[in-house]
C-alpha cells in the first residue's frame, strides 16, 4: 500500500506500527451548521481509505471527533466561535445547535454510505484529558500562562513548520480585519490551549480548570481524543488540505511534546471541491449540501461517484453538468449490472476473478487511484467471464466502493426479509450437515425465481426472469 505522506511530500510505502493493524484518526465535524458537499468529499476519501486497508486485509481502529466547542471562526484563536455562532443564528442553545447538527451529518454520511468510524467522540466530553495534556505540557515548558490563558510556545519545537512547508517570516496576524493579534501572546504563531472567560465572556460551555473557569482551544480536541483512545503512536491522521495549517501542525507540536517522541507517521489530505467562484464554503453562492443535491433529483450516491471518478488529492470543481453526466453513467452501470444478476450462469471462475481483483488491489494501493478501480470494474462487465463471476467481483468490489451496484430496487422489504431469513436457515443446516434441508430450501427459492450463489464471501441471491 502506497499513500501520499504530506509530512514527507511523498509517496510513501505504508508500513504501520504494528503488523495487521491501523490505528486511524479523522477529524470530524464542527457542527454549528450542516456539511457543505465539499466538507464531505474528504469523509468520502477517508471512508475510502479505510475500507481499502481492510480489504488488503488489515484491522482497522478509526477515530473520529465532533468538534462541539473551541473552534474559532478564523480556525485559529481569533474570531467568533462557530457553535455560538450557529446558537445565535438559530436562537437556540448550543447543544441544542450540536445535537441536531450531529444527527444531520450522520445522516448525510449515511446516505452515502460512509461507514461510521469504530470510535466517535464529542470534544466536550474529555476536558479531564486536556486538563491532563495541558500540565504536562506546562510542567515540560512546551506551554506558558498569559493574562489567564494557556499558550503553546511554537518556538519551542524546531520543526513546527514542517508538515505545511510555511515560511513563519511569510505568516503575518492580523492582516485580515477581523482577525487581531493576540498581545498575550510570546510569538505571534503561539496558539491557546486553554481560555479562560476573561477571554470570551460569551462562551457558555466552560469548566473549572486549574487556571480558572474556561474552554479547550480547538486543537487540544483531537490530540486529546486520539491519545485517549489510540495511544501514543498513531499510523495515519486525515482530514482536508486547510486543515494542514495551523490545526494540524499545532497538533503535531502539543502530542509530540506531551509524549515526547514522533506521534504520527503518515498524513493524508483530501484536496478542496470547488465551485465556479472557487473553494467552496458556507458563507458564499449557494449553499451545497447533501440534502440541496437530493432536492434537485440526485442520489448521493451520484455525488459519491462523481468524487470516486477523481483522485482524492486532485482539486474537483462542482458542476451540475458533471452530475447529470455522472447519474447517466451510473444508471447505465446499474441497468448492466442488473442484465447480469438476471441472466447469470455457471460456476465461479476463481482463477480469472482473482486477475481482476489484483488489478482492483493494485489501483486502491497506488495511493487510492479510485478512477482506475472503478476502470477495472467495467473491464469486468466487458470481460469474457461467465455471470456467475462477474456477479462475485461486482460484489467484492463493493465493499470498498460502497455504490450499492448490487442494489435490486424490485424487491421489496418483505421479500427481501424472506430471502435473507432462508439463506440464514440454509447456512444453519450446512453447518449442521443437514444437507437434504440445505437443497430444499435452494429448491423453494429457485421456484420463487431466486437464485443462490455460493462465494467465498457468502450467499448471493439472484432473481431470475420468469
Amino acid at each position: 500500500m502506497k499513500l501520499y505522506n504530506t509530512l514527507s511530500k511523498q509517496v510513501e510505502e505504508f508500513v504501520p506500527n504494528e503488523k495487521g493493524k491501523v490505528k486511524m484518526y479523522t477529524c470530524g465535524p464542527t457542527v454549528y451548521h450542516y456539511a457543505h458537499i465539499g466538507n464531505l468529499r474528504t469523509y468520502i476519501f477517508e471512508d475510502i481509505l479505510e475500507k481499502t486497508l481492510e480489504y488488503i486485509g488489515y484491522d482497522v481502529k478509526r477515530v473520529m471527533n465532533i468538534t462541539d466547542v473551541g473552534h474559532m471562526t478564523s480556525d485559529s484563536d481569533s474570531g467568533e466561535d462557530k457553535m455560538l455562532k450557529g446558537a445565535l443564528r438559530e436562537h437556540k442553545t448550543v447543544y441544542e445547535i450540536a445535537d441536531f447538527y450531529t444527527k444531520a451529518f450522520m445522516e448525510d454520511i449515511q446516505k452515502l454510505n460512509i461507514k461510521v468510524p469504530s470510535i466517535v467522540e464529542k470534544a466536550s466530553d474529555h476536558i479531564d484529558v486536556y486538563i491532563k495534556m495541558i500540565e504536562t505540557l506546562l510542567e515540560k515548558g512546551y506551554a506558558y500562562e498569559a493574562s489567564g490563558n494557556i499558550y503553546f510556545d511554537v518556538t519551542k519545537v524546531p520543526n513546527y513548520y514542517e508538515l505545511s512547508g510555511k515560511n513563519p517570516d511569510d505568516l503575518m496576524v492580523g492582516v485580515r480585519e477581523d482577525v487581531e493579534e493576540d498581545k498575550a501572546k510570546r510569538n505571534p504563531a503561539d496558539f491557546g490551549l486553554w481560555f479562560t472567560t476573561s477571554k470570551f465572556e460569551n462562551q457558555v460551555m466552560r469548566w473549572d480548570s486549574p487556571w480558572g473557569v474556561g474552554y479547550p482551544g480547538w486543537h487540544i480536541e483531537c490530540s486529546g481524543i486520539s491519545y485517549q483512545y489510540l495511544g501514543e503512536y498513531l499510523d495515519i491522521h486525515c482530514g482536508g488540505v486547510d486543515n494542514i495549517f495551523p490545526h494540524h501542525t499545532n497538533e503535531i507540536a502539543q502530542s509530540e511534546g506531551f509524549v515526547g517522541h514522533k506521534w504520527c507517521n503518515y498524513w493524508c489530505h483530501g484536496e478542496h471541491l470547488n465551485d465556479s467562484s472557487g473553494k467552496m464554503s458556507k458563507s458564499k453562492g449557494e449553499f451545497l449540501t447533501l440534502s440541496l443535491l437530493e432536492s434537485k433529483g440526485y442520489d448521493p450516491i451520484i455525488y459519491r461517484l462523481f468524487c470516486l471518478n477523481s483522485h482524492y488529492r486532485s482539486q474537483l470543481v462542482f458542476r451540475y453538468e458533471a452530475m447529470d453526466d455522472t447519474k447517466k453513467a451510473y444508471q447505465k452501470l446499474i441497468s448492466k449490472i442488473k442484465s447480469i444478476r438476471e441472466s447469470a450462469d455457471g460456476e465461479i471462475e476463481y482463477d480469472r476473478a482473482k486477475e481482476y481483483q489484483e488489478q482492483f488491489r493494485n489501483a486502491l494501493e497506488n495511493d487510492l487511484n479510485t478512477a482506475n478501480a472503478i476502470t477495472t470494474l467495467y473491464d469486468v462487465l466487458k470481460s469474457d467471464c461467465n455471470g456467475a463471476t462477474k456477479l462475485y467481483l461486482i460484489q467484492s468490489f463493493d465493499t470498498v466502493l460502497s455504490l450499492n451496484l448490487l442494489q435490486e430496487e424490485e424487491v421489496d422489504t418483505e421479500l427481501k426479509s424472506y430471502i435473507e431469513n432462508m439463506i440464514e436457515k440454509r447456512n444453519e443446516a450446512k453447518k449442521n450437515k443437514d444437507y437434504a434441508l440445505a437443497d430444499q430450501i435452494r429448491n423453494e427459492l429457485l421456484e420463487k425465481n431466486i437464485e443462490l450463489k455460493d462465494t467465498r464471501e457468502g450467499t448471493l441471491y439472484v432473481m431470475k426472469q420468469s
